[in-house]
């Protein structure tokens, strides 16, 4: 399998696992996949060489694009190395191609639904799709993939593992009962379930009746040696951004959708700006919300050419060096990515008191922590770090410190490898001297 390389979304991390003993295994091949064929199964059936074991894991999503699950799926991927795995990626709803293209994936994704469909029954697609390439472990990740798991148990995979990354709108107020019907049916297929974090763990042990400790957590990590203060690069990309020297810079990074709330950013920002603070706000990311926040800015005397709307990034971590403070004003979240980035770069973090916020973020330490929704609250606290410099720098430092001994990309990429052979010891499917 060609490597998988990483250009929109760059991953600096070598292999940090230590090698295993196993003898790599021919390298199966798909064939390329053209726009016409995408919905069909790639062409040339992955083999198993017999007495060569090296690890065949299928990861199952939703879609594929530009997104922090995906994301983590290549660093996942691409941390673990070849020598011991082989890695295929199975959708349900089809893939960006141009995402797959640059990351070059071409031929290396399977599609088993199609994108626009409503309710889709795939079981035998899924099914078909694991018998062909064969894999010791399924790990599908969130409810778009869920289906996986009984399909699996069809297939005859030996090991089964589903994951939950966070919270889509319909979430908030519970689970329909038979979404969490279906959810304890596809939980009982699973060898493991996991969260990324202990209050996704709680919710879904309760929306699924089970007990906690059937779930495991296995919180996510960030490339600290990418994601790190440049002050020199902070500079520049501000000059090329237009900020003048004065302005402090608070941005947010995400998709620009209901659930990330980045209208309350902005009437925080129009209260700053009515005391006297000469803020600019920089928005990273795009969506379905862009032209309701373009239009809101437009009508906004205060916040007319103070506010930047990036789009779609390819690379983050200069846009982050160029902020003085990090907002992420969600309604919801599960574990969020851009807030260890914004750690890992050194800023001050101002996030809502939701979901696993309140795990990566230590209140008054670290950065701090407010209600969804409340603009008087986030702009006080706002107000206090741009008068202070010196704590926005302390609060950075901790952030940066917190990130490195706690969320590095090499932990996550060690605990995802101790449990694929931790599972396959158990199932067999290794030895210990093989693992």
């Amino acid at each position: 399998m060609p490597k998988l390389v990483a250009t929109s979304n760059e991953i600096s991390l070598q292999n940090s696992a230590p090698l295993c003993a196993v003898k790599p295994q021919e390298r199966a091949t798909l064939a390329k996949v053209s726009s016409k064929e995408l919905h069909g199964t790639p062409s040339v059936p992955a083999g198993k060489q017999p007495g060569r074991p090296r690890l065949r894991v299928l990861h199952v999503i939703d879609r594929m694009g530009m997104g922090g699950t995906e994301v983590g799926i290549l660093k996942v991927i691409q941390g673990l190395g070849s020598e011991c795995f082989e890695h295929r990626i199975c959708t349900i709803r089809g893939c960006d191609e141009r995402f797959s293209r640059a990351q070059g994936f071409d031929g290396q994704i399977y599609v088993a639904g199609r994108l626009h469909s409503g309710f889709q029954f795939l079981l035998g697609r899924l099914a078909k799709i694991m018998r062909e390439f064969r894999p010791d472990i399924v790990h599908s990740r969130n409810w778009g993939a869920i289906e996986a798991m009984p399909a699996a148990r069809m297939s005859g995979v030996p090991v089964a593992i589903h994951s939950e990354h966070g919270y889509e709108v319909d979430m908030l107020d519970g689970l329909p009962w038979r979404r969490r019907v279906l959810r304890r049916v596809a939980y009982a297929a699973a060898e493991m379930i996991f969260t990324v974090t202990e209050e996704l763990r709680a919710y879904h042990a309760r929306q699924a009746w089970l007990p906690k400790e059937r779930i495991r957590v296995l919180p996510n990590g960030v490339d600290t040696a990418r994601f790190i203060r440049r002050p020199g690069e902070s500079q520049e990309t501000r000059q090329q951004l237009g900020f003048g020297d004065e302005s402090l810079v608070i941005g947010a990074v995400g998709r620009l959708v209901s659930i990330k709330d980045h209208s309350t950013l902005l009437k925080a920002a129009e209260i700053l700006i009515d005391r006297g603070i000469p803020v600019a706000i920089l928005l990273v990311g795009s969506g379905p919300e862009l032209a309701k926040l373009q239009t809101l800015v437009a009508a906004s005397p205060r916040l007319s050419g103070r506010v930047f709307f990036t789009g779609a990034a390819s690379d983050v971590a200069p846009l982050l060096n160029a902020m003085d403070i990090f907002v992420l004003p969600s309604l919801s979240e599960g574990m969020s990515n851009t807030i260890l980035e914004a750690m890992a770069s050194g800023l001050p973090v101002v996030a809502t008191r939701v979901g696993g916020n309140p795990e990566l973020v230590e209140e008054e330490r670290s950065g701090w922590l407010f209600e969804p929704g409340d603009v008087m609250g986030l702009a006080a606290i706002l107000e206090q770090m741009a008068r202070d410099s010196d704590l926005r720098q302390a609060l950075g430092h901790a952030a940066r410190h917190r990130a490195v001994e706690h969320f590095s990309l090499e932990g996550m990429i060690e605990r995802y490898r101790n449990l694929y052979i931790e599972l396959a010891r158990k199932r067999g499917v290794l030895t210990a001297r093989q693992g």
